[in-house]
Order: C-alpha cells, then sequence, then structure tokens
C-alpha cells in the first residue's frame, strides 16, 4: 500500500481545507472522556478520506499527533501505518493502539523499513513475529532476534533454525533465544560457527539423570524380552547412561575402542576403521560419518568425552583425520585448540547426552527415502514426519 499511496495525484491543500483538517485531527485526538465513541469514529471517516487527497506534510502531521492516542480509530491509523515510511515511522514507533492483527497487516503490506521499524516495538507477540519471519528479510530478522522481549512460536522457531543453514548470522542470535529447544541446537550445532557451538554443548544438553532413574526398571523389562520392541528400543538408547557398546568388542577386530583409534592414528582413517569407531562407540554408521567429518572438529571432542576417552586419543583421532596439531614446532594449531578446549569444559553427562541424540535423530530417524519423499512432495508425508523432533532434525541435518 506505501508504493499506492505514493502514486495518487493530490490537491492543493487550501486554507479552509487545512484548517478543516486540522479540526477534525483535534476532536479524533480527544480523550474518551470528553467526547463520544461515536463522535469520534465519524470524525475519524472525515479525517481518513480528506487524507487520501492530502500530501506527505498533512499525513506526517496526523500520524506524529496521533501516535499518542490510543482511541483513534484504527482503521485511520492502518492507514497511515501503511502509507510511505516517512509518514508511518512515528505510529510504528510509538503508538500502542495497534493490535496483533493490524501489526501483521501491515507487515505483509508495507516495505523492509516498515518491518524493520515493528521489529524493534516492545512486547511483539508471536502472531507478529510469525509474520515478520514469514517475509524472511534477513536484515530484518536479525534485529527481531535481537529484540528480547519480541515472543516466538515453536513453529516459527523451527522455520527459523531451518534458514539458519543458509543465513548463519542467524545462529548466534538464536542460541541466546529463551525459546530455543535442545532439538533445534542440536541440529543447528552442524552449521553453527565456533563461539555459538560451545554455547550448544555447554547450555542445551541435558544430563538425563532424572530420566535414567525413573527408568532404570524398564531397562530390565526391555532385556528380557530381548530388545525385540523396536519403539522402547529406540526410546532406551537416548536414555541409556552406558556408552560404549560392550556386544561390538566382542565382534571387534581391535581390543577396545582405545585400539581402533591407535590404529586410525598409525595407518589413517580407514572407512573399516572409522566404522570400528562408531561400532564401539555405539553409535550408527551415519552418525559416525557426520561427526568424523565434521569440519570444525568439535563433534570429535563431544564423541571423545561422552565415550571416556583420554584428551590424547583426541590428538590421535585429529591425526588419523590428516588435520595438522601444530602450525609450527610447539605452536598449537588454532582449530585443534578450540576443540581441545571444547572437550575440557564439556561435562560426561551432557556429551553423552549430546551424542545419545545425535545418534537418536540422525540414524534411528534417518531414511534417505523417506527425506526423498517429504522434499518431492516438499511437506512432511505423515504425522511421525510432520511431528517427530528426530525426523525434523534429521530433514533438517541431511535434507540436501
Amino acid at each position: 500500500m506505501a508504493d499506492a499511496t505514493e502514486s495518487r495525484t493530490h490537491l492543493p491543500v487550501g486554507a479552509a481545507q487545512e484548517a478543516l483538517l486540522r479540526r477534525i485531527l483535534d476532536v479524533v485526538s480527544m480523550p474518551a472522556s470528553r467526547i463520544p465513541p461515536q463522535d469520534r469514529q465519524m470524525a475519524g471517516d472525515i479525517l481518513l478520506d480528506m487524507l487520501f487527497h492530502a500530501g506527505e506534510r498533512e499525513r506526517v502531521m496526523c500520524s506524529t499527533r496521533l501516535a499518542a492516542s490510543r482511541e483513534a480509530p484504527r482503521r485511520l491509523l492502518r492507514y497511515l501505518a501503511q502509507s510511505n515510511f516517512t509518514v508511518a515511522r512515528p505510529l510504528l514507533e510509538e503508538s500502542e493502539a495497534f493490535d496483533d492483527c493490524d501489526l501483521a497487516e501491515i507487515v505483509r503490506q508495507t516495505t523492509p523499513e516498515h518491518r524493520l521499524t515493528v521489529a524493534r516495538r516492545r512486547n511483539l507477540s508471536v502472531a507478529v513475529t510469525a509474520a515478520i519471519s514469514d517475509v524472511g528479510e534477513p536484515h530484518v530478522m536479525r534485529e527481531l532476534l535481537a529484540n528480547r522481549t519480541a515472543a516466538f512460536a515453536e513453529t516459527t522457531m523451527d522455520r527459523l533454525i531451518a534458514a539458519s543453514r543458509d543465513e548463519p548470522s542467524y545462529c548466534p542470535l538464536l542460541v541466546d533465544r529463551i525459546e530455543l529447544r535442545p532439538s533445534h541446537a542440536m541440529a543447528m550445532f552442524w552449521w553453527a560457527d565456533a563461539a555459538t557451538r560451545r554455547k550448544i554443548l555447554t547450555r542445551h544438553a541435558a544430563d538425563r539423570q532424572e530420566m535414567i532413574s525413573l527408568c532404570s526398571d524398564v531397562f530390565e523389562m526391555a532385556a528380557v524380552e530381548g530388545w525385540q520392541d523396536p519403539v522402547a528400543r529406540k526410546a532406551l538408547q537416548l536414555i541409556e547412561r552406558r556408552q560404549r557398546n560392550r556386544a561390538a568388542i566382542e565382534r571387534s577386530p581391535y581390543d577396545s575402542l582405545e585400539d581402533a583409534v591407535h590404529a586410525a592414528a598409525s595407518s589413517g582413517m580407514e572407512a573399516k576403521i572409522a566404522q570400528e569407531i562408531g561400532y564401539l562407540s555405539g553409535i550408527k554408521p551415519v552418525t559416525a560419518a557426520k561427526i568424523l567429518s565434521d569440519p570444525g572438529g568439535e563433534a570429535l571432542a563431544v564423541l571423545c568425552k561422552a565415550t571416556g576417552l583420554k584428551r590424547e586419543y583426541l590428538g590421535m583421532l585429529w591425526t588419523a583425520l590428516r588435520r595438522p596439531l601444530e602450525i609450527d614446532p610447539g605452536v598449537p594449531h588454532p582449530q585443534f585448540q578450540l576443540v581441545a578446549e571444547t572437550y575440557e569444559v564439556l561435562s560426561v553427562l551432557k556429551a553423552q547426552t549430546t551424542l545419545r541424540y545425535w545418534n537418536w535423530a540422525l540414524s534411528s530417524a534417518y531414511s534417505p527415502a523417506a527425506l526423498r519423499h517429504a522434499q518431492s512432495l516438499g511437506e512432511p508425508a505423515n504425522e511421525e514426519a510432520e511431528f517427530s523432533t528426530a525426523q525434523r532434525t534429521a530433514r533438517l541435518v541431511f535434507g540436501r
């Protein structure tokens, strides 16, 4: 509407017209104690009709005057707020008369300047932030995410996490939002910058103590049943305390996980050794592949801390992947130093939770056929695909 408004041909404002406009504006601006609502509405209708033929100066005057009015007719306020930005600005910055529907309409009908100003308003509701997010302008979204008084619905956060993959500048802002869920954080980890990854690993991983305690007897039940129930097995994989796969050690050509890492450091990370490291660590091949190919390397720190590997084995894994430990003799490589620091600050329980969540979401929910089907439709194929946290995470991480 802002563009359409500018295309109108305005007649010159004579003295009588300007005086009348000011008088009507006085009536519209009166406090509720001085004027019946019916009179105010009629005056608003007259003023709105006059503004259709007025120039920018008169509109700015009205917008500035009405910015402090809670009682002004909302149709009049919406018209001014959807005019060009110079006219709309006082209302967008100051008016408390707009409801969520008004602001959502303004967002949909106006320009990036309008939306940026709306994004800075205090106490924005989930409906308004959803409307701004639907437009998806990066500079507006950064301002909105930095607005600590704005509220976001979980569905809006889902979309923003997905958008952050192509717009990395969202990640540092998203990680500090109170609305961020662990599932959001664990998915965003894979494309976030180093500082954001550190926050994700230290702030957003649970220790699972209550779940472990309350479900301890269920593990015994599942074992008696031979772990035949796939639903129970999948859920217990996320809750279980022990990380290493004891059964895999009996079948492995290596005596232990440490032995497999030693072999990788000696001969390089061959596919078979990588697979064995994954099995011995209690994770599926797709999860192991994702961790071992992580460009930043912080995922390796999670793997080592969660499985009880000492810090020296982190260096061995790094070497096995043909990554340098030093840039010069005695000078640690800065990327490895960052990964080593991540290893030190991360608790065992949080590392295990993170690793188990990755394995739960990225492997048990990962189905190439399902992902291709969802991509071809442009939407989830069934209720599990639509609502499952694990499948949503898998689509985010692997869905390209």
